[in-house]
């Protein structure tokens, strides 16, 4: 329950800072226990994360645990402050961002990469809050550069996995079954016929990821792909003083030549999250259709400026490779799909997304929980990673109509999943130019020389 109570078509109440609503926990909205069950398993995703700093970052496991769990606290200030979606990372951007960080040897070199790219994407935020221009430049992007980023982005994610020495390689049967297992229970139609058919079916997709992820982890240990985990007791604690050995103030801040390298990664990321946020705003525009007792009220601009705030956080005390994402599309997805059963089922939007977010962020300190899913965090990243590779391909496909955007963005994809955001963007560019931009102006003085016979 919670001390302040919502009339019936009110916004949730909130305290008013500003332009923002601040919203606690008891006091202005009840936890919802499906989310804070939920969340006892997804928090494995941000633990999965450990994996991609130890090993292309070249930080420690101690190091890589802090970073998982404050980060964790960062991902609660924009639900906290009156955005409706539950917070995440750019999960599309990390096969990318690892080409780019790929450059760099792992350590100290690699982590002011990764610090340059979070200080330029956190820029980019503000201005283009601030400005409200964002929505302008994505519009004026061309269909065949957005799909090329979008394809490139989903090749690169599942190429990551099923290339040589790739996760799916060296632990197929655990990964292949939920990795089926996961694209079914989210896209399958004839999963969508059971879920409209069976109450126990619309219990298991409530969990997104989840069942898929559990399932993979039980055949991972059974066919010994997994170690047994070795289960150990007390509260986790994060080592900060190895947090702070990866900080700039230690390793020092990127130099001029290295933001300026970091600025097509950036862009990318950009795009990618803007992507994100437009699903996110018609998943809560969906949802609120049903629920005339909630007025949802946020600002797309808000959500630019929140994002810069967890980007500098990011880029000075906890540099995480998932970034500042808008959004967790997943959990945002499942937080409004149940929305829509009704105030017993969920007494608000801000009550379910902050459930989540909380209940992810506490998990992380059960260390029986972390212990347990130590050994099965390669699991979590990789299902994550091709849930998030087939639906880049599947929404990029979508962009582009014509021949020509068709080729312009399959050629740029490959370039961008083999070879980074930089090559990507400039090959991307140069045939649009070349080919729609070129084959247009063509076209014109094609029909302009034909009137002028006509004429004659």
């Amino acid at each position: 329950m919670s001390v302040y109570k919502r009339k019936d078509g009110d916004v949730q109440p909130y305290w008013s800072l500003g332009k923002y609503q601040l919203r606690l926990p008891f006091i202005h909205y009840r936890l919802e226990i499906p989310e804070l069950i939920q969340g006892l398993v997804i928090f494995t995703i941000g633990l999965s994360m450990i994996e991609i700093m130890t090993s292309v970052l070249g930080m420690s496991y101690e190091a890589a645990l802090a970073i998982a769990i404050l980060n964790h606290f960062l991902m609660l200030i924009p639900s906290a402050f009156g955005v409706p979606f539950v917070s995440g990372f750019i999960t599309p951007l990390i096969p990318v961002l690892t080409v780019f960080l790929g450059n760099f040897a792992p350590g100290s070199e690699a982590v002011r990469a990764l610090i340059s790219v979070q200080l330029v994407t956190a820029v980019i935020f503000l201005l283009l809050g601030l400005t409200g221009l964002g929505k302008k430049f994505i519009i004026s992007l061309p269909n065949s550069l957005k799909a090329g980023i979008l394809i490139g982005a989903g090749i690169g994610a599942i190429m990551g996995e099923i290339e040589s020495g790739g996760r799916v390689v060296t632990t197929p049967i655990s990964l292949i079954i939920g990795g089926m297992l996961c694209l079914y229970i989210m896209f399958s139609l004839h999963f969508k016929r059971l879920y409209e058919q069976s109450k126990i079916i619309k219990k298991i997709a409530n969990y997104g990821i989840v069942p898929a992820i559990i399932v993979a982890m039980v055949v991972g240990w059974v066919v010994g792909e997994y170690p047994t985990p070795k289960i150990e007791w007390g509260i986790t604690v994060p080592n900060l003083s190895e947090l702070w050995s990866v900080t700039p103030f230690v390793v020092g801040f990127p130099d001029l030549n290295l933001l300026i390298a970091a600025i097509p990664t950036a862009i990318l990321a950009y795009i990618i999250a803007y992507g994100d946020i437009v699903v996110g705003d018609n998943l809560i525009k969906r949802a609120s259709e049903s629920r005339k007792d909630e007025k949802i009220a946020y600002d797309l601009n808000q959500v630019h400026h929140l994002t810069f705030i967890r980007g500098i956080l990011n880029a000075l005390f906890v540099p995480h490779p998932g970034l500042a994402g808008p959004i967790f599309t997943a959990g945002t997805a499942s937080v409004a799909e149940r929305y829509t059963f009704g105030k017993k089922a969920m007494q608000s939007i801000f009550s379910g997304t902050n459930s989540l977010l909380i209940s992810l962020t506490l998990a992380i300190f059960i260390l029986p929980l972390v212990t347990l899913f130590q050994p099965f965090l390669p699991i979590a990243l990789s299902i994550t990673l091709i849930l998030t590779g087939y639906l880049c391909i599947n929404v990029g496909v979508q962009q582009v109509k014509s021949e020509e955007e068709i080729g312009v963005a399959v050629v740029m994809a490959i370039v961008l999943a083999l070879y980074g955001a930089a090559y990507g963007l400039i090959m991307g560019a140069v045939l649009y130019f070349v080919i729609q931009h070129g084959g247009f102006r063509f076209k014109k003085r094609a029909t302009e020389i034909n009137n002028d016979r006509e004429v004659m």
